[in-house]
C-alpha cells in the first residue's frame, strides 16, 4: 500500500496546485501549496525551438529544468538540475490506459498511470504512490492539484508532473 493511499489530511502529504496547458501558456507562473502560498515558480523559456521551463524555488534559485526533446523517435522531455539530468520522461509503449515511465538517473525508476488527460492519475516508485495528480481538490477551471509524500523530492516530482503535461498537449 503506498503512501498516499488513505485519508488526505494526513501530514506526510504536501499539496500543490498546478496549471493546464503550462508549455502552451508561454509565461511565468506560481505554484502554491495548500494554504495557498507560493511554493515554486515556473518560468517558461522558448531556447533553441524547445520548450523550457525552469522550476524555481520561493528564493528563485533554479530546481530543475525541463525540456522538450521532440527529435528522437519517441518524443521524450528531460529533467535536469544544475546542468545534470536527473530523469527522463517518456510514454510506455505498452497498454492501452496512458502510462509514462521516468528513468531516474542514478535511482529506482518511477511510473505514472491513470487517466493522464484527465489529470486523475498516480505516480509510483516500486508499486508505491509517492505521487497523486487530481482535479477533484479545485474548482477553479484549468487547475488540478499534485498531492506529494513527506520526503519526497518535490522538485523532481513536480517537474515530472508538467513534463507528463507537456507529452499530453
Amino acid at each position: 500500500m503506498g503512501i498516499l493511499r488513505g485519508r488526505r489530511d494526513k501530514p506526510e502529504v504536501r499539496r500543490f496546485r498546478m496549471r493546464e496547458k503550462l508549455m502552451a501558456v508561454g509565461d511565468d507562473f506560481w505554484i502554491e501549496d495548500e494554504d495557498g502560498e507560493r511554493a515554486y515558480r515556473a518560468n517558461a523559456k522558448a531556447l533553441r525551438a524547445r520548450e523550457t521551463i525552469v522550476l524555481e524555488d520561493a528564493s528563485g534559485n533554479e530546481v530543475a529544468r525541463v525540456q522538450e526533446r521532440k527529435l528522437s523517435v519517441r518524443d521524450k522531455v528531460a529533467i535536469e538540475r544544475d546542468g545534470q539530468p536527473i530523469a527522463t520522461v517518456h510514454k510506455a509503449l505498452v497498454g492501452i490506459r496512458d502510462r509514462f515511465v521516468i528513468d531516474v538517473e542514478g535511482g529506482p525508476d518511477l511510473k505514472a498511470h491513470g487517466n493522464i488527460v484527465d489529470h486523475e492519475y498516480e505516480v509510483e516508485r516500486d508499486g508505491d504512490a509517492v505521487a497523486r495528480v487530481s482535479k477533484r481538490w479545485f474548482r477553479v477551471r484549468d487547475t488540478y492539484g499534485v498531492e506529494i509524500g513527506a520526503g519526497e523530492d518535490e522538485a523532481l516530482l513536480l517537474a515530472v508532473v508538467v513534463a507528463i503535461e507537456s507529452l499530453t498537449d
